[in-house]
């Protein structure tokens, strides 16, 4: 009876754990023997995409066209931040992983039909060639160094190694992960698992449209800082025009939201784990802000967006419609550099307050009354 059961067991089946009921066991009694529920996986893929928050968020509308191409497959996502890997979306990834010993030991005792990195760094390219896969994508290993696998990844390539063929590039980064596979970016949007319930209730005007501030750039990237100055002015002229205004930012903000709170109307209310963060973006109406996390993640809930852009391809971002990209009146002379170079003026310092206020106004359709 035992071997008789144990020959019915469907180990190929999306939901068969192997190390517990799978669901059609638990709720409702059944046992591989014409289960209904059972859907065979026909092809493992693999996504190595580690970081940064931001790229991980930016690269989840491939899951769309795989999803298209193998609607039985099974895929696997490797990457340092889990949370922004959707599991719950339609479409979604069925499997996620940390690079950590435990995770990596398991990936590589399995088959894949198709390896798809997308990371150049060292511990991505060697992973990458070390896996067992039918076919492999996206960037591996020569000579030690990272390398496309094949030609759809000679143009991603080329733009991490030549800062003169980055400037001339005008795709965006969806399009060359599409690329990268095989595929034609057609707009597909972020995908996102939305936080579950939360006791955050933002103390806001309900009848008046949300801003966010978002004050950072990240730790390494200096060089995309606006002076606190420009960020008083615009949240003063964002209050005087009836807006809520709130400082958006983690702990590297909190004492510079700690301040411009103390100078501004707009509102400050301290750093958050990710998930409330998330609900906290989920507020406002429109985000400003630089190339960060923030960015995405108001992207992958549709809220509007101005970017300030400087040291970056600005062909680089798709904004889906919702957005608009403003950039220095002056030169940015620091082109993908994380500390300002130009020893005459900062760049950022020719984005100027009246220049986001007038986006913000036309991307709320407000109309900019001069006095």
């Amino acid at each position: 009876m035992k071997r008789s059961l144990l020959s019915e067991i469907k180990t190929d089946c999306r939901y068969f754990k192997g190390s517990s009921p799978c669901i059609a066991n638990k709720e409702y009694g059944a046992n591989c023997t014409g289960c209904n529920m059972y859907d065979r996986v026909e092809e493992n893929i693999l996504i190595i995409k580690l970081g940064a928050a931001g790229d991980v968020i930016r690269t989840t509308p491939l899951l769309y066209a795989l999803k298209k191409q193998y609607p039985y497959s099974r895929i696997h996502w490797l990457t340092d931040y889990p949370r922004f890997v959707p599991l719950s979306t339609t479409p979604c990834a069925d499997e996620v992983y940390g690079f950590n010993l435990r995770d990596l030991t398991y990936l590589k005792t399995l088959d894949f039909d198709l390896v798809i990195n997308l990371d150049k760094d060292r511990e991505a390219i060697a992973l990458a060639k070390d896996l067992k896969s039918t076919k492999k994508s996206g960037f591996l290993m020569k000579d030690g160094n990272c390398f496309p696998a094949d030609s759809n990844a000679v143009h991603k390539f080329l733009t991490g190694v030549d800062d003169n063929f980055s400037k001339t590039n005008t795709k965006s980064y969806m399009q060359e992960v599409f690329e990268i596979c095989g595929y034609e970016y057609a707009g597909e949007r972020y995908l996102i698992d939305l936080p579950g319930r939360t006791e955050i209730e933002l103390p806001v005007d309900p009848d008046r449209k949300v801003i966010g501030l978002n004050t950072g750039a990240g730790e390494r990237w200096k060089s995309r800082l606006w002076k606190d100055d420009h960020w008083v002015e615009l949240a003063n002229s964002l209050c005087d025009a009836g807006f809520e205004v709130i400082l958006l930012g983690g702990d590297s903000e909190h004492e510079r939201n700690s301040e411009l709170e103390k100078k501004t109307p707009a509102k400050y209310f301290g750093t958050f784990g990710i998930g409330d963060f998330i609900n906290v973006v989920n507020f406002c109406d429109l985000v400003v802000t630089q190339v960060t996390m923030c960015m995405h993640l108001a992207l992958a809930l549709r809220k509007r967006v101005v970017l300030m852009n400087n040291i970056f391809n600005r062909n680089e971002f798709d904004l889906f419609g919702s957005g608009e990209i403003v950039e220095p009146l002056r030169e940015c002379k620091c082109y993908f550099g994380a500390t300002c170079r130009n020893d005459e003026y900062s760049c950022m310092d020719h984005i100027t307050p009246d220049l986001v206020f007038s986006t913000c106004m036309n991307q709320l359709e407000v109309p900019v009354i001069n006095n």
